[in-house]
Formats: structure tokens, sequence, C-alpha cells
């Protein structure tokens, strides 16, 4: 598989002017900095489906986030990168399988975003392990109707108030799967996209997800 890079071409909350349904399993990446816990939707049930079998079968542990960059994204999920040397290129380690794109026109690249990395299949299926968070910029409305002029992408009225107010990376939109955002830890995220890196945007220090698992629920009790 080519290698999977994305083409460089404040957190949202999830009850604001988003329609997608969120499923109540939640995903928690434990790093040396923290905790980022990651919430799924539902209007993409194929990958969904997939992030939840990986995190059940504890793939992700070890991995390294192996590209960061700062006001664009974090990248992770290469299961080379368990046993990586220092300085070694990353990127292209995958699961033999691809996820068929869910792309669709209400998940969008807001700042905390998770999506799928891929490479240029014309499909525009995803990567079955490597995902990215979005860390993105703020854009102005002139910066928006360029992208979509060139892109194509209709920008929803909500959509441009996020992207102004919160920020993103917009040019994304329509050419990778959206599916989930960062319900808690943006400012681990924004620790690790701030690390030093070396001309291939792979950390000069080794960050981790030390280990990946479902959060776990609070239990209430009957009394």
């Amino acid at each position: 598989m080519k290698k999977l890079l994305l083409t460089a071409v404040a957190f949202v909350s999830l009850t604001s002017a988003i329609a997608q349904k969120i499923n109540k399993e939640k995903i928690v990446i434990t790093t040396e900095y923290g905790k980022i816990v990651l919430a799924m939707y539902d209007n993409t049930p194929k990958h969904r489906d997939n992030m939840f079998k990986l995190t059940k079968e504890k793939f992700f542990d070890s991995t390294l986030f192996h590209r960061v960059i700062p006001t664009f994204v974090i990248q992770g999920g290469d299961p080379e990168s368990k046993k990586a040397n220092a300085g070694q290129a990353l990127g292209e380690g995958d699961v033999g399988y691809r996820v068929p794109a869910e792309i669709n026109a209400i998940n969008f690249h807001q700042r905390g975003a998770i999506g799928m990395a891929r490479d240029n299949n014309p499909e525009k299926a995803s990567s079955g392990c490597q995902f990215y968070i979005v860390v993105g910029k703020k854009y102005t409305d002139e910066e928006l109707n360029t992208i979509s002029e060139r892109t194509g992408r209709k920008f929803t009225p909500k959509q441009r108030m996020v992207y102004k107010t919160q920020g993103g990376t917009p040019h994304l939109d329509g050419n990778y799967t959206v599916l989930g955002i960062v319900e808690e830890g943006m400012d681990i995220v924004d620790k690790i996209a701030a690390e030093p890196r070396d001309p291939q945007d792979r950390p000069t220090k080794d960050i981790r997800m030390l280990k990946v698992r479902f959060k776990k629920k609070k239990f209430l009790g009957i009394f």
C-alpha cells in the first residue's frame, strides 16, 4: 500500500450544530500526556465498527502518533510503528484491508474531528487502521469561499460558523471519511501536535498510544 498521507493542500460541543448521532461507546487513548476520549458517529457504521473491532483487539496499543503537523493533524495507527527505529519512515503499515468510503455532507473536518487516512485509490476507501485527529486553524469567509470554489464542496452556514470560530481543515472535506470527534482531551492533542518533528513530520521523540480501550461506564447503583 502506498504511504498513507493526507494532502496538506477548540473542541466543538457535540450538541452544537451537529446532526450526527453519537454512539454510546467511547474509546480512550492513553498517552504520556494524558487521555484522549473519542466518540464515534453512527452514520459511518463500517468505520465505527472497524474502530471498535481494533480497540477490542488492543490493536493500537504501543503504536505511535507518527505524523504531527501543527494547525493540521496528528496521525497514528501504523502497526509498523510499534517497533520502529528512530528516524524510520512510517505510514505504509496496514491490516490487509480497506474500509469502503462513508463520506457524507454532514460529517466535516472541524477541530477535533477523527478521520481515516488513505492512499490515492479512486474509491477513496480508507486505511483499515491509520487515523488522524484534526488540529486545524480558523478560516475566514473569503478563504472558505476559495476552498468551496476549488473543491466544489458547499459549506452549510453552521459548518462555516464552526470553521470560522473553532477551526478545522475544510479542504479535506469530501475526500476522507470523518467517523467521529474528540469528546475530551483536545489539550492533549495540541501538546502532541506541538512536539518537535523531523522533515517527514515524525516526532523526534516517540509518542505512543500506551493503551487504547473502551471507556468504562459509570455504575450508579440502585438504592
